[in-house]
């Protein structure tokens, strides 16, 4: 697999995070020693943070957002079926968020696997692959298990399977300000 090469918003070091929590660099160490936040150390064994951890942490413990995680638009893929379902949902998402979209799921997936969005949003059945594998197969990925998903419509079933699978949410097709307001929330983005 291709190494994704990432912004510098992408990863924060134990420093920065240290800053945004207003406390000393040990602390940052200690609680990511006990699992506190999701990190992940450099071939140096350096401390670094994704985004959307370093966001999930703070919005935890009541943190305040700073400007430097908020400033960029987050990335967010669309797997949906059909071009008119997935411009809907971008025109939606377009004046807060980065739109990336994916129309063969499979392509899709290669392309996520190699420049990770911050969140995919996805349908429930995209043809011979289900919405719930496809989130099964990001959170197992290392590369991959930090992006929020969300899956768009679905019976009962498919939200199940969906959140086994570790979907972050779910939200009907139809409720795009519903879709908008949830990956605001999970993405840390201010109104």
């Amino acid at each position: 697999m291709v190494a994704s090469v990432r912004k510098p918003r992408d990863l924060f070091t134990a420093s920065q995070v240290a800053r945004f929590c207003q406390v000393d660099l040990k602390t940052i160490h200690n609680w990511a020693d006990r699992g506190q936040i999701p990190h992940f150390r450099t071939p140096g064994r350096h401390l670094r943070f994704r985004r959307p951890h370093v966001l999930d942490f703070l919005r935890k413990y009541g943190y305040p957002i700073p400007t430097e995680l908020d400033a960029e638009r987050p990335r967010v893929g669309l797997l949906i079926n059909g071009t008119d379902p997935a411009g809907e949902v971008a025109a939606a998402l377009e004046p807060r968020f980065e739109v990336v979209e994916y129309s063969n799921p499979l392509a899709g997936l290669i392309q996520i696997g190699e420049q990770p969005p911050d969140a995919i949003v996805l349908a429930a059945d995209l043809g011979s692959i289900s919405g719930a594998e496809i989130i099964e197969a990001l959170k197992d990925d290392d590369n991959t298990q930090h992006v929020r998903a969300i899956l768009l419509e679905g019976d009962d079933s498919d939200r199940t399977a969906a959140r086994e699978a570790g979907a972050s949410a779910h939200v009907k097709a139809s409720d795009l300000i519903g879709l908008r307001d949830t990956l605001e929330a999970l993405m840390g983005v201010r109104h």
